[in-house]
This record gives C-alpha cells, sequence and structure tokens, in this order.
C-alpha cells in the first residue's frame, strides 16, 4: 500500500514539472515584446499627386461684340435676339441684300478683287470652298477663277454678280454667333451700330487674384462643378486681365474663360458654378500620408521605420492629405504618430 501511495506521489510530481514545463501551471502567460511603432503604419507608394485650388464663376455667353455696318444704305431686317447665325448666312440686310456671315480672324477691311494678295484672301477663299465653292486654287492670291467663283456666290444670295467683294458685305467671326442685342432698328441707317453677338456656347467666366496668375493657362484641362455635385471636364480657352476701379483705388484681375461641352449646361441659366484648376502636378512621385511626418529637432522632417529609426525626409508637394518625399525607398513601412 505504501509503495503504491509513493509511485502515485511520484507520479503527479513529474506531472505538475511537466506541465509547468509546457505553460499550464499557475504563473501568467510572457507579454510579447512591444511594437517600436505606432498602431497606425502606412507604406511608402508611387504615384501622381495633384494639389487643386478652387474657384467660383459665373455661367454665360462670354463678351458681347458689336457689329457696325459698312454698307450704305437702310436697314431692312435683323436676326432675331437669342438665334443662331451660321457661316454664309445673312447676319442682317441692308436694302434688302445680305450681309454674310464667314469665319475668320482677320477682319474685312478692303475690297477683293482679281489681282490682289494677302492673308485676307486666303481666309476668304478658305470659307468659299467650306460652302461648297469649286474651280480655285485655295491660297492667298486672288485669281480670275477665284472671281468666277465668287460671282456663283453671288448669285445664290440674290446679288449683282460683280466677281469683286465689298468689305461690307462680309462679318467675320471666329465661329456660329448668338445674337445677344439690337443696336438699331429696322428702317435706320445701316452705317451705324447695329447689334452685337456672342459665342454659340455658353462658358464659365472666373476672376482671379494675380497672385494666381500661375492657373491662368491657356488650353489647361479644368474641372467644372454643377449644381447637382456632377463635374464635367472643361478648358481654358481664353485669358486676359481687367481693372476694377473701386473709391480711388485700382485692382487688377485675371479673368479666365473655360469652356465645356453645351450639354452640360443643359436646364441652366445663369449660375455660379465652382471651377477646379490643377495648382501643382507632381507625377510618379514617392508618397506618404501626411500624418506620418514626424518634426525633427534639429529642423525638417522624417518618418518612423518598422525598428524604431527615424529616417530624415526631404519634402514636396502636400495634396490631398499626402506629401511627396525623398530619402526613403518605396514599399517601407512607416509609422502613423496619433
Amino acid at each position: 500500500m505504501k509503495r503504491t501511495l509513493l509511485v502515485l506521489g511520484i507520479v503527479l510530481a513529474l506531472g505538475a514539472v511537466i506541465a509547468a514545463g509546457l505553460g499550464f501551471g499557475g504563473s501568467p502567460d510572457p507579454k510579447p515584446a512591444s511594437s517600436t511603432l505606432p498602431p497606425a503604419t502606412a507604406t511608402v507608394t508611387r504615384q501622381t499627386l495633384v494639389d487643386t485650388q478652387t474657384e467660383t464663376g459665373e455661367l454665360g455667353y462670354g463678351d458681347a461684340v458689336t457689329v457696325n455696318g459698312k454698307l450704305s444704305g437702310t436697314v431692312t431686317s435683323l436676326p432675331a435676339k437669342g438665334s443662331i447665325v451660321d457661316r454664309g448666312k445673312a447676319i442682317y440686310h441692308v436694302d434688302n441684300s445680305p450681309v454674310v456671315l464667314l469665319y475668320g480672324g482677320l477682319p474685312a477691311y478692303r475690297t477683293l478683287t482679281t489681282g490682289l494678295d494677302g492673308a485676307d484672301v486666303k481666309q476668304f477663299e478658305e470659307n468659299l470652298a467650306a460652302l461648297g465653292y469649286k474651280g480655285f486654287t485655295v491660297d492667298d492670291e486672288y485669281t480670275a477663277a477665284t472671281a468666277t467663283a465668287v460671282k456663283k456666290w453671288q448669285r445664290d444670295l440674290g446679288l449683282d454678280k460683280t466677281g469683286t467683294v465689298e468689305p461690307g458685305r462680309i462679318v467675320y467671326a471666329t465661329g456660329q454667333i448668338r445674337v445677344d442685342s439690337h443696336k438699331a432698328a429696322v428702317g435706320d441707317e445701316a452705317r451705324s451700330a447695329l447689334l452685337t453677338y456672342t459665342a454659340q456656347g455658353r462658358v464659365v467666366r472666373v476672376e482671379l487674384d494675380l497672385s494666381d496668375q500661375r492657373l491662368a493657362v491657356k488650353d489647361a484641362p479644368v474641372r467644372v462643378k454643377l449644381p447637382d455635385g456632377k463635374t464635367v471636364d472643361g478648358k481654358i480657352v481664353d485669358t486676359s486681365t481687367t481693372v476694377d476701379e473701386q473709391e480711388n483705388q485700382s485692382t487688377t484681375k485675371i479673368v479666365v474663360t473655360v469652356a465645356a461641352e453645351e450639354k452640360a449646361f443643359e436646364g441652366l441659366d445663369q449660375a455660379s458654378l465652382d471651377v477646379i484648376f490643377t495648382a501643382s502636378k507632381r507625377e510618379k512621385v514617392l508618397t506618404v500620408p501626411v500624418a506620418a511626418l514626424l518634426a525633427l529637432p534639429e529642423g525638417g522632417y522624417g518618418v518612423q521605420l518598422t525598428d524604431g529609426r527615424v529616417m530624415p525626409v526631404q519634402t514636396g508637394l502636400f495634396a490631398g492629405g499626402r506629401v511627396e518625399v525623398t530619402g526613403v525607398d518605396e514599399g517601407v513601412t512607416v509609422g502613423m504618430p496619433t
């Protein structure tokens, strides 16, 4: 009996030692070594950073241009306000004869006739060809072949077939126009201000301070925010300056004209719209969240690595909650101080 009890005691003692060795004893578990990083981390990633700036502009048709009549006679018709006039169509009538809209940036300043040459000749011939007239070469020379085509054009308009073109018979604009207002009435003398027009499509005009001149880059892409919160692509089509005189003080502003697809503005009259400009852009640069930056005692910034070391970095563009950095490798894990 005593032998049995002794054996049992030895077995129990061994079991206790084994249990203790395996960690099943009553003492608490040892704590794992604490991390040298804050609870949150981030990865150094390569991406394109875009810094944007939002400014408010006004939707409208842009500046109105005045048309002054150059032919003697009486105004016999004017287009309706808001109407659209295309290339080759009458913009108004004098003595029941049409004055025709053509496209171009050079104003009509002389009578075009055989033997002339110049940029104005080429601009006119480009329009004549665009209207479907043939038999001449589009260049800067007004030849007999050009005059023949002009006679056909004059016949179709109901004009005398002279083969020459008076400067008052055509009006040049950069494209389709929208009649904005009347300056004269039917029955008035034609040598006067007759009407004003704007571009056919609506635009957003934004006034910028001179300090924001870097945003005013012609042909630069922008985004236009609509009243429903959606955004559409736009482009800067013109820039200019204006001086605002108030209380003996003059302030110079930069006027930026932004165009977008006309259908984007359907249902809108005049409205204030936000335009999102690209202030700065850095492509394929290393970035970290701004919150990962640590201010260093000696000045500048650093990031904390997984081994607890703080690596100094050089910062670049800040945008969208991230910052461009150099001095650390792509893919490295860094801490996010809280």
